[in-house]
């Protein structure tokens, strides 16, 4: 997974490795860890044993934020991994977990009423409403067959994957929902990461792995994915009758070569009217595959300069972001990777062209002894300037056993934005939610308690998860938008685009699916406003094409806007 060099160890001033130390006394609190008030430590994650000898135990499972009763507050939905001793029916399946949000502060847990436990070796979870019937659906990417769970308006699921053609089997990660080809009607994207059999397991020395073939830094561990064959990627069309067609030859995104995809994500990055298509892939080249409007992509990963990093090199991308982070109406990319290298900044520059901007803008020293996965642009002090988060946590157990400058757990890093072309890490407070270390994976983000403030949920590998209630104390203003498509949009609005005006500045947003590392965040659309108390405008593009302008009577509110009709709540 490693496509950096070695790098010497970076200690705090208390000689820890700075993944588990360089905390700071007095610093400002950003978050809070609220997993224990919230009742979220009640779910654990496993994934195969401690050890961790095989990558199928490694890479860790995602979390979604979706409100799938619509009763206007976001429920979460961790999900799990499973062991080979529940694969051979030797033990009982771990379970994933839906939570519903109490509106108290507090989470209950739902999955058995809801019927949404998965039991599989879980990954990935994307969210969508495919049906267009206003109730967000549930795609589960897993290790054997994915589960597709439709909503049926009565907090309960009901698995339809075998039904709607969608199962694929193999090895399923960070899937994403879009309308690539403007019908109205969401598609699915899967990609696909290794090719594993649980009868012959690739170890070193055995099943054809020669002995000593599988090291980092000159000690043994668990080999891939390089050396391995890879999953190809899948695109289900949406057929509009519950059923899908898989078109993935044709439209362009098999994936022959059968790269690792982890992340993926619909966005429009050349501002056509069409969602185009990222994918990032483990160890190998990155995807991005241009709308080319009738019903095919073209690979213009090279071309972009998204496939590589500054230096012409591939890197080990574990998670995705998607954000307009300088104010240029377009939506740039932020790709998390392995330790030893950096998390590569990607600056949209228009017409598909993107720029690896990371060391300018002073992200990338702060990161490398991190492992990072789960990440999203937000503001998280809603002074109008998207930051920048990233979830981490080592693959190696053996690591903690070397002064190699990193570790097994990591805490978070979070960096402020300061004018759209510099970053500053922020500091971890001693005691805050930025100092906890934790193995983690997943990671989604959202509005959790409708108090205006981005708050974050860890999916922790092997532990309890994490929820990062944010409590920064400041009078800077905000304003969020649930967006509901009309007839010729996806009734979820995903692939709308919003700009927002105020003090002077631009913003813009994009409601997608899938995306960070395996996860999906929530698809309200949040601007912080800073010091502004009025929104002077508002533009909306819709997945249909139209276009639409609307006011807000006030701030620091969440309203819904549907398509040609403007605001209708509150």
């Amino acid at each position: 997974m490693s496509t950096g060099a070695a790098r010497a160890p970076v200690k705090d001033a208390k000689n820890r490795p700075i993944t588990a130390g360089g905390f700071v006394d007095g610093a400002p609190v950003v978050f809070v860890d609220a997993t224990h008030p919230s009742g979220l430590d009640k779910f654990h994650h496993k994934m195969g044993a401690p050890e961790k000898n095989v990558i199928l135990e490694t890479p860790g499972s995602g979390v979604a934020l979706l409100d799938y009763d619509n009763d206007g507050w976001l429920d979460i939905y961790l999900l799990n991994g499973s062991t080979f001793s529940a694969l051979d029916g030797k033990e009982p399946s771990p379970r994933a977990m839906l939570l519903h949000n109490n509106h108290d502060g507090t989470f209950s847990d739902v999955t058995e009423k809801a019927g949404v436990a998965n039991q599989r070796w879980g990954f990935g979870v994307a969210v969508g409403d495919y049906d267009n019937d206003g109730w967000p659906d549930i795609y589960v990417s897993n290790f054997g067959k994915n589960r597709l769970y439709h909503n049926n308006h009565d907090g309960t699921f009901t698995d339809v994957a075998e039904k709607a053609g969608v199962t694929v089997g193999g090895w399923s990660t960070g899937a994403t929902w879009g309308d690539y080809d403007h019908d109205g009607r969401l598609d699915l994207f899967v990609p696909g990461y290794v090719k594993f059999d649980v009868n012959h397991q690739p170890i070193a020395g055995q099943n054809g792995v020669p002995p000593g073939f599988c090291k980092y830094r000159g000690e043994d561990v668990m080999c891939g994915p390089r050396g391995l064959p890879g999953e190809p990627d899948h695109l289900f069309h949406n057929n509009g009758d519950g059923t899908f067609t898989d078109v993935s030859v044709k439209a362009g995104v098999s994936d022959p070569k059968g790269y690792y995809g982890f992340a993926s994500v619909f966005v429009d990055v050349d501002d056509d009217g069409w969602v185009d298509l990222a994918v990032a892939n483990d160890s190998v080249p990155k995807f991005l595959y241009r709308n080319k409007h009738d019903g095919s992509f073209e690979d213009i990963s090279y071309l972009s300069g998204f496939a590589l990093n500054d230096d012409g090199r591939e890197q080990a991308a574990m998670g995705l972001a998607v954000g307009d982070y300088n104010h240029s109406g377009r939506a740039s990319f932020y790709v998390t990777n392995f330790s030893d290298d950096y998390n590569t900044l990607y600056r949209n520059d228009g017409e598909g062209n993107f720029s690896d901007v990371t060391i300018r803008s002073g992200l990338a020293n702060p990161k490398y002894p991190f492992l990072s996965w789960g990440t999203a642009f937000l503001d998280y002090d809603n002074d109008g300037w998207l930051d920048v988060f990233s979830a981490n946590g080592h693959v190696y157990p053996g690591v903690d056993q070397h002064d190699w400058g990193t570790t097994w757990a990591e805490r978070p890093l979070l960096f402020r934005n300061l004018d759209g072309n510099k970053f500053v890490e922020v500091p971890a407070a001693t005691g805050s939610g930025l100092a906890l270390v934790l193995s983690a994976r997943g990671a989604a983000f959202g509005d959790l308690f409708n108090d205006g403030r981005i708050d974050v949920v860890l999916n922790n590998i092997d532990s309890v998860p994490t929820l990062l209630r944010n409590v920064v104390a400041n009078s800077n203003h905000w304003v969020a938008f649930k967006l509901v498509g009309g007839l010729k949009s996806p009734r979820d609005a995903i692939g709308a685009k919003m700009f927002v005006t105020a003090a002077g500045l631009r913003q813009r947003a994009d409601v997608f699916s899938g995306g960070s590392y395996a996860s999906s965040s929530d698809q309200r659309l949040h601007f912080g406003l800073g010091t502004a108390d009025k929104v002077d405008r508002i533009e909306i593009v819709w997945p249909s094409g139209s276009k639409e302008t609307i006011q807000v009577p006030s701030v620091d509110k969440i309203y819904t806007v549907e398509e040609g009709r403007g605001i209708v709540q509150p």
